[in-house]
């Protein structure tokens, strides 16, 4: 069954549990509602699996090759080679190339100082990372993007608004004074590494290979998930300010609900977020919360927890969107495992031109016939409206 068969089989199916849906309407469900709403979920959810391991197989079918490269590229001048080329080259040959070559490479990868050394990749080569980094961990989907040329430490001016009022005044009366309170927040980068990792030496020269998006790929994901750790449970000062510590709690959970959370505590988390926040909102939590959450009922017994029809759409919950995160805390005594609110109030900033690459042949490598490489960026982040979020706070007892 191709893609589009199986988006149209999806569709299908979500036609099937809405109409469900909608026909019981406040009628209390029956246990075999419950079971052919429950199947129709589970087989969404089992043909978007099916659909993305399709589309990764086109993605490995579709790579890019570099066999020209490494058979002919001694024969161009320097102004032939393009970017992409030219840091595949340092990749696989590092220093080992004809001084034709090392100048395209310089041309392409401007040099730079950190604390290893390094090359700054160039906006294509950025550009692959920045998609990975969206790819990964759920707050870069959620977050809005900010992005700087320069890496000075930003105050960002704060003021919440949703208490403010106008008042009725007579002719020739003066207005009383109702002054605005600002405050400041930072928005402040941190140097960002993948740490080193080792690849063998044939895979890097291997031509069938697209080394770069390789390489990229795996460099790139660590600082994904360290990111993304940060930008949810980040303590600040050392590090950036997670959207979770900088949330205040929206609804403690009823008492043992330490594992679980009911219908009512989400509608009350719902409420806890002012009403100007909640036309761009969003819940957020674990995965395996998202299994806990997706069983509930209304009061009626119909599923508050609705599939999407479009592959790679968010379900919604209570109507709205839910962001998957796994560095959210799992459901535990005292756990703040659900955010909700408007997410994009939390911002990341990213320095333009600081994505720098170095490859290592020394012989902590060398000896076991592999090539070293490492990758840095600088980025950061913070909730700059801390009253647009609020937390789910599971019971203690």
């Amino acid at each position: 069954m191709n893609i589009q068969a199986l988006r149209e089989k999806i569709a299908n199916l979500a036609t099937q549990a809405k109409h469900i849906l909608a026909e019981k309407g406040d009628q209390t469900w029956t246990s075999e509602d419950q079971a052919k709403f429950d199947n129709l979920a589970n087989e969404i959810e089992l043909t978007k699996s099916q659909i993305k391991a399709e589309e990764r197989l086109r993605e490995l079918d579709a790579d890019k090759f570099f066999e020209n490269t490494s058979k002919d590229i001694g024969k161009r001048g320097e102004d032939e080679i393009d970017a992409l080329t030219a840091v595949a080259l340092y990749m696989r040959h590092g220093s080992d190339v004809t001084p034709e070559q090392a100048v395209a490479i310089r041309n392409a990868m401007s040099t730079t100082t950190t604390t290893e050394g390094g090359y700054t990749v160039p906006s294509e080569v950025a550009a692959m990372v920045i998609d990975k980094l969206k790819a990964f961990g759920g707050m870069r989907e959620v977050a809005s993007i900010l992005t700087t040329e320069t890496g000075v430490n930003m105050n960002w001016p704060t003021s919440d608004g949703t208490a403010d009022v106008g008042a009725i005044v007579g002719q020739n009366t003066a207005v009383n004074a109702a002054d605005i309170t600002f405050g400041t927040i930072g928005l402040n980068p941190f140097y960002y590494t993948s740490n080193k990792i080792a690849l063998p030496l044939e895979l890097i020269q291997d031509s069938a290979i697209d080394v770069v998006a390789y390489v990229v790929d795996r460099l790139a994901t660590r600082i994904a998930r360290i990111q993304n750790t940060h930008f949810t449970t980040g303590a600040g000062t050392t590090l950036p300010d997670g959207v979770i510590p900088k949330s205040s709690t929206g609804k403690t959970g009823t008492t043992g609900q330490t594992l679980t959370v009911i219908y009512d505590d989400l509608v009350d988390l719902k409420h806890s977020v002012n009403r100007a926040y909640r036309k761009n909102a969003r819940f957020m939590m674990n995965d395996l919360s998202v299994a806990v959450v997706s069983k509930l009922k209304d009061t009626t017994g119909r599923p508050i927890w609705v599939p999407s029809v479009v592959v790679d759409a968010p379900d919604t919950l209570l109507g709205f969107p839910v962001a998957i995160n796994d560095d959210v805390a799992v459901m535990a005594a005292n756990a703040k495992s659900i955010a909700f609110g408007d997410l994009s109030k939390y911002t990341i900033r990213d320095i333009a031109n600081t994505t720098v690459l170095r490859r290592f042949d020394d012989s902590a490598f060398a000896l076991s016939n592999q090539v070293g490489f490492c990758g840095w960026t600088r980025s950061g982040g913070n909730l700059l409206d801390t009253a647009a979020v609020k937390l789910y706070v599971n019971s203690a007892t």
